[in-house]
């Protein structure tokens, strides 16, 4: 299989805590529930749900080492953001220490924090099985739940406005590419909408 994870799940295993290893295979989980409903492939989906927390607990320097290493073009709000560094870190990661190069798992792990416009079907799948996974437990989770498995769009600019709503509450900074993914989705509806 191409996408095996078992060698993966004992490096994390012995790289993650007990509870970020549970939340990594939730998320697996979730991802490939979720691509077999949206026609994605389940065992990519899996396995790039599976990495995308690979480097959360690493240090924060470490992190930082890693992603200013890593050649992506990476926002001044990124940078300053600790909470964000480890979906950039992990992309670089996954690419030098297990030979990924598929460009959309990369993408999915790479952007599983922040969002973007135009996110492929699997960084979307990989976005929101994150935000849904088994052990989450916030006030709207399960109104989150329903709506990523009925309106893939709608669920997307949802958690986008969450997203954006929980970084002002707590004072902190919105990369551009987080608002360009909100308008994105907000004006990809608009246009549905008028099309009806």
């Amino acid at each position: 299989m191409l996408y095996d994870p078992d060698d993966k799940k004992k490096y994390l295993k012995s790289h993650l805590s007990q509870k970020r290893y549970q939340h990594s295979l939730n998320v697996a989980a979730e991802c490939r529930k979720l691509a077999e409903k949206y026609g994605e492939d389940p065992d990519k989906a899996y396995f790039a749900g599976l990495l995308h927390d690979i480097c959360k607990e690493l240090p924060a320097a470490e992190q930082k080492e890693l992603v200013l290493e890593s050649g992506y073009a990476v926002c001044r709000e990124e940078l300053e953001t600790r909470s964000l560094l480890h979906a950039i870190a992990g992309a670089y990661f996954v690419r030098k220490e297990f030979g990924v190069e598929d460009i959309d798992i990369l993408n999915s792990i790479r952007f599983h924090t922040v969002g973007r416009a135009g996110m492929t079907r699997l960084e979307e799948i990989v976005y929101l099985g994150d935000l849904i996974s088994a052990e989450r437990d916030y006030k709207d989770v399960d109104k989150m739940r329903k709506l990523t498995y009925s309106d893939l769009d709608l669920a997307m600019l949802e958690a986008f406005s969450f997203s954006i709503k929980a970084v002002i509450k707590k004072g902190g900074v919105i990369p551009p590419c987080t608002v360009e993914g909100y308008n994105f989705y907000t004006r990809l509806l608009e246009e549905e909408k008028n099309k009806k």
